[in-house]
């Protein structure tokens, strides 16, 4: 059974969160959780990290995870970015990825009242945003040495969501 949980850098399942990071997410691009935090300044600590977490054995396992990252509070509209998502290589494809999304979606737009939702994805998790509600909206732009195209979802009872 996998259960999704809200967690602090200060959290024991937050190094497991790393790793899993490194080795779905930055180890492609060059990248270790040094030079993400280097190069992205404060956004760990200012961050809400979700987790997607099996038992095991050996104790609690992260299989998937993502962080949404709260405007600034003069933003607007109010919109949070997700990053970082990824799921264990070996647990794609069962539906773990659209829990830890959907979990983000409520607590950004019914815990925290915001408006929209973004992030950049890589163009090859297009279809997965895709199938959530998430629409396009940009041109495709290099990121980390990967295309990427922004997506956004608009919080459905605020009337902003554009024409399918």
């Amino acid at each position: 059974m996998v259960r999704i949980r809200r967690i602090s850098i200060d959290d024991p399942l937050y190094a497991q969160e790393c790793a899993l990071r490194e080795d779905v997410l930055l180890s492609g691009v060059g990248w270790t959780m040094d030079d993400y935090r280097r190069e992205m300044p404060g956004r760990e600590e200012r961050g809400e990290h979700f987790v997607a977490v099996v038992n095991h054995p050996s104790g609690p396992r992260v299989v998937a995870c993502a962080c949404l990252i709260p405007p600034d509070e003069d933003e607007t509209p109010r919109a949070g970015k997700v990053t970082q998502v990824c799921v264990d290589r070996q647990r794609q494809g069962e539906g773990i990825g659209r829990q830890v999304i959907t979990t983000i979606e409520a607590r950004a737009f019914g815990e925290l009242g915001l408006e929209q939702l973004y992030c950049h994805a890589q163009s090859d998790a297009l279809a997965f945003y895709e199938r959530l509600g998430w629409r396009v909206t940009s041109d495709e732009f290099i990121e980390a040495g990967i295309p990427h195209r922004r997506m956004t979802l608009f919080e459905p009872t605020a009337g902003l969501r554009p024409e399918a």
